[in-house]
């Protein structure tokens, strides 16, 4: 099966770079590296995608029903990166009982942890071609008499990608309009500042807004999301180490990694921030979460403490 990202990288040499550039629906054949030369048109991209999406048919409607999930990759990450962890998730969600089929948004970011801020404007440059040319052309199969849920999957700096891409996405009169929403927002490691994610926060409103849930993953033990490194200087604690804040809406769930983390990753080889796409435990909390299924106090080994906090156990 081969697979389907949106690219807005440009290009030199025949090849992706760091920039941002023209965008891009590409069928990455199997075991293939994203190339420029595999774009095909947008119509076919979005026909061959609900293709490998439906699933069955609602037996009340007759309508095909499916699922698509939107991988949105952090800073730090090349071509051939984002794609590895498509296929992992591609593979490793089924078995943890979400048939889902995933297409990645490609932004442009290098392959150097120094490059962070440039990478930050690159992501805000690029926000709004998430849902434009990703989220909303997808959301528009509804109206093709298709019921398939639409869920954003974010990792990292990708976070802040999502978030900035709707709240540019309302304030474009085109697409505001129209009436386009996912179902499932999970934030992986979020590099965003926790209290940009109260209700009452202009940046954030149209996030919540558009989504039926959203569900933060906190580990308070991401190294990478530290404020004593040297390339953060001067930003707010982020919601993916310090967790949504208490004022956050109803349709946010906020999700404690960090005891898990650190009984299973005692030996602390991993930094914390990207542990969640390889563990069994993370994952099949992610595959119920964007099943939809199950109330957010019953999904997987989720459990309240005293305070009723819910935590990955």
């Amino acid at each position: 099966m081969p697979d389907y990202l949106i690219a807005v990288r440009n290009t030199h040499a025949g090849r992706f770079g760091n920039e941002p550039g023209p965008v891009r629906f590409l069928r990455v054949p199997d075991g293939a590296d994203p190339q420029p030369e595999q774009r095909i048109s947008r119509k076919m991209w979005v026909d061959e995608v609900l293709a490998h999406a439906h699933t069955g048919r609602n037996p009340l409607t007759g309508k095909g029903c499916g699922d698509i999930v939107v991988l949105v990759h952090g800073y730090n990450t090349t071509p051939a990166a984002v794609l590895a962890r498509h296929r992992q998730l591609q593979r490793d969600l089924p078995a943890a009982g979400f048939n889902g089929t995933l297409v990645s948004f490609d932004w442009p970011s290098d392959d150097r942890a120094i490059n962070y801020l440039e990478d930050r404007s690159d992501a805000k440059i690029t926000a709004l071609k998430l849902v434009d040319d990703g989220i909303a052309t997808l959301a528009a199969t509804q109206y093709r008499g298709c019921e398939i849920n639409l869920h954003v999957v974010a990792h990292s700096m990708g976070c802040y990608v999502l978030r900035e891409a709707f709240d540019d996405a309302d304030d474009r009169p085109a697409i505001a309009a129209s009436n386009w929403n996912v179902s499932q927002i999970c934030l992986v490691g979020a590099d965003i500042s926790s209290t940009s994610m109260s209700a009452g926060d202009a940046r954030s409103r149209s996030l919540y807004r558009h989504c039926t849930r959203l569900t933060n993953y906190q580990n308070p033990y991401d190294a990478v999301l530290k404020l004593s490194d040297v390339k953060r200087a001067g930003v707010a604690p982020r919601a993916g180490r310090r967790g949504l804040p208490g004022d956050a809406p109803s349709n946010a769930v906020n999700v404690n990694c960090g005891r898990y983390f650190n009984q299973t990753f005692a030996d602390r080889r991993d930094n914390g921030h990207s542990w969640h796409f390889a563990d069994p435990v993370f994952l099949a909390d992610l595959a119920q979460t964007l099943a939809g299924n199950l109330d957010r106090r019953v999904v997987a080994r989720r459990v309240s403490d005293e305070s009723g906090n819910l935590l990955l156990a």
